[in-house]
């Protein structure tokens, strides 16, 4: 399911929503997303237009100040891709034996950061020129505490749990080692005084929002099964393009086995946060 909306009033264009307004609601995903699917489950009842916009949300999707609101949910951590840096032997940033930056390799780390910034800049932009002039933006991120003093201190087990097997799978002789190497997860989770500082960069909008949400800080379930499905879900796509679909199952077999003997399930992820932030667009088109 997509959780990227966008929504334009029809009609003559005002930002006064009545009975009779046309709402119209553009979802937003990559071209792989099933779309069939997403509008099969939208209520019948609704009282609003849809339609399916494929494409990557880091670049311009609708034309010029189209819309009036936009909303992305938990979706920005998704960078546009792994930064190159990290993938290059010969760079102090190469993360050998690792997919995320959790360690003490400040390189990593710092070009993780830079990725993040950039792309974020890159999606205002895209926003700002859709949006009208004084069109609102929600958006919701999940993030770290601030400020990260010590970057050892960064630990997502459950991505450390799948290196791991990643690196049990190549030692049993499945793939190359190097294979393992070369791989690395495209996400970044930044911190509130981090987002702040990079959309006030950004001169197409001002901050009209920004809070902490509440948020539970255990997991969602203590079913080592359930919680694997949940993991496979997230990453299966794309350990299948670089590892090949035939490893999967034994893979998450091994994942599964893991979180069963750690402490994974059973601890309070007292690092996870919700930031809400409410922009408006600045930008005259």
């Amino acid at each position: 399911m997509s959780d990227q909306f966008y929504a334009m009033n029809g009609g003559d264009g005002s930002q006064s929503y009545t009975k009779n307004s046309s709402l119209q609601v553009y979802f937003n995903d990559r071209t792989s997303n099933d779309f069939n699917t997403l509008f099969a489950l939208l209520p019948f009842e609704r009282q609003y237009h849809a339609a399916g916009v494929p494409g990557s949300f880091h670049d311009r999707q609708l034309p010029m100040a189209s819309l009036h609101f936009a909303y992305s949910s938990c979706t920005l951590h998704w960078l546009s891709e792994v930064p190159k840096e990290v993938m290059d032997h010969l760079s102090p940033a190469w993360n050998k034996g690792r997919i995320l930056y959790y360690g003490d390799k400040k390189e990593v780390f710092n070009a993780y950061a830079h990725q993040f910034a950039k792309d974020l800049n890159s999606f205002l932009k895209a926003r700002a020129q859709e949006l009208v002039f004084g069109g609102l933006m929600a958006l919701i991120f999940p993030c770290e505490p601030n400020p990260i003093k010590d970057i050892s201190n960064i630990l997502y087990l459950h991505s450390e749990l799948l290196g791991s097997c990643l690196i049990d799978l190549a030692k049993k002789g499945l793939f190359d080692a190097a294979k393992v190497d070369s791989f690395n997860l495209p996400v970044y989770f930044t911190h509130p005084n981090e987002l702040k500082a990079l959309i006030e960069r950004n001169e197409d909008f001002d901050i009209e929002r920004m809070e902490i949400l509440n948020n539970s800080t255990k997991h969602l379930t203590t079913n080592s099964k359930l919680f694997t499905g949940f993991i496979r879900a997230l990453y299966e796509g794309l350990l299948k393009v670089h590892f090949g679909s035939e490893i999967m199952d034994e893979l998450f077999k091994t994942y599964e086995e893991k979180v069963e003997e750690s402490a994974l399930l059973f601890s309070p992820n007292e690092n996870s946060m919700i930031t809400f932030v409410l922009l408006k667009c600045k930008r005259i088109s």
